[in-house]
């Protein structure tokens, strides 16, 4: 008795492709095969060794246009089972219809309602003038960089000729759905603090230590001022603050000894309204502060702060915003607080937006029991035919002749 779309939702969750060996091949396999079934065209591309993005074609009827993508990743983060009511990879069904597993809400989700919009759209015996095509990448959750990163560098991603993109956004526990129209920033970046070495029983100047209690101390100050603008204002959202987290802290080799060199890392993310030329020159200045021998590198570094246009003279997002109406659904729009992939197809040039049909429903990817009801998964079905519906028949646009 249970919905097809349900059961096919289930088996792909069961598909293991969680870090650090995602099981690739066999989700490709079970993609290739659905969008075989569906009648769609299938191309796999490597983009680099043992990382493949499938790409399924529904083509359109005038194929000059600029197309629709449809983005989800295969991969998903690790468990810790102990945790978890039920095995996390067995997509158990409770008796309320949630469905737990890794991935459920983030984002086998959305890749299984992808594929369903278009066997009701083409059951329907629907057609329309832009192409659709749906990419399945790998390696999302471990920052995109040999997955989506490489391929929108590659011809086969340019013979897409994307116009409009949609990817992954986060359940919301409210009515209102949450839609993503930009993200921060992550920058990851070390202190190095070098100083005076020495005996641990003596009172040495200028050590390390002192330098990286001046470090951490300017770091998570600023820190605290964000999280209390964010609290104090009920209008923002946490992607509309810098949020920065001392992540990692080394330094040292043993009891006795004061070290002559101390690191610490930082996680910090920043919203597309700050400068990031003036962001890092007060980082450069908290580090000055903290004396001689003090300096930082970068381990990740994004400069992208495009975003996508919300305004309703905007032909895509006019398409978007007007089934939501018709829906009746009530949207929340929001700058994506962590970090998609939906950046890298920003920063290619193509309007983007993160979207889970997944309202009433608490935030849980990453998390323990992380669960998505199937009610609310058959509803975000009946959501993305409404909207391919809409945004594969916006009207030819003056720069596509």
């Amino acid at each position: 008795s249970e919905n097809s779309s349900v059961t096919l939702f289930r088996e792909y969750l069961r598909i293991d492709t969680v870090h650090p060996k995602p099981d690739y091949d066999a989700a490709v396999r079970f993609l290739e095969r659905v969008g075989t079934d569906l009648g769609l065209a299938c191309q796999k591309v490597e983009v680099c060794q043992g990382r493949v993005v499938l790409i399924l074609t529904w083509q359109g009827t005038n194929p000059r246009l600029r197309s629709i993508l449809l983005n989800s990743h295969t991969d998903v983060v690790p468990v810790f089972e102990e945790h978890w009511t039920y095995p996390p990879f067995e997509a158990v069904k409770d008796s309320q219809g949630n469905i737990y597993a890794r991935g459920a809400q983030d984002m086998k989700c959305v890749s299984i309602q992808y594929l369903e919009a278009i066997r009701r759209l083409k059951a329907e015996g629907k057609s329309f003038a832009r192409t659709i095509h749906l990419t399945f990448v790998p390696d999302e959750e471990v920052g995109g960089h040999k997955g989506m990163e490489m391929f929108v560098q590659r011809p086969e991603f340019k013979a897409l000729n994307v116009g409009f993109a949609m990817d992954e956004g986060l359940a919301s526990p409210s009515d209102t759905f949450s839609v993503f129209y930009g993200e921060r920033s992550p920058w990851w970046i070390k202190v190095k603090c070098m100083g005076s070495p020495g005996h641990g029983s003596r009172f040495i100047s200028n050590t390390a230590a002192e330098k990286m209690h001046k470090v951490i101390n300017s770091f998570l100050a600023f820190r605290e001022s964000e999280k209390q603008r964010l609290k104090s204002d009920s209008s923002l959202t946490l992607g509309d603050v810098t949020s920065l987290n001392m992540t990692m802290l080394e330094g040292g080799v043993s009891f006795n000894v004061v070290p002559s060199e101390m690191a610490a890392s930082f996680d910090i993310r920043i919203p597309p309204t700050v400068d990031l030329k003036a962001f890092e020159e007060q980082v450069a200045t908290w580090c000055r502060g903290a004396g001689d021998g003090v300096t930082y590198e970068f381990h990740q570094k994004c400069m992208d702060q495009h975003i996508t246009s919300t305004d309703e003279s905007d032909p895509w997002w006019k398409a978007f915003s007007g089934v939501c109406r018709d829906m009746k659904l009530q949207l929340k729009l929001e700058i994506f607080p962590a970090a998609t992939d939906s950046r890298y197809i920003r920063a290619a040039g193509h309007p983007a937006i993160g979207f889970s049909p997944m309202n009433r429903t608490p935030v849980l990817l990453h998390d323990h029991n992380e669960f998505l009801n199937e009610q609310v998964f058959l509803r975000g079905i009946e959501i993305y035919a409404r909207l391919l519906t809409a945004l594969a028949s916006v009207p030819p646009l003056p720069t596509e002749g």
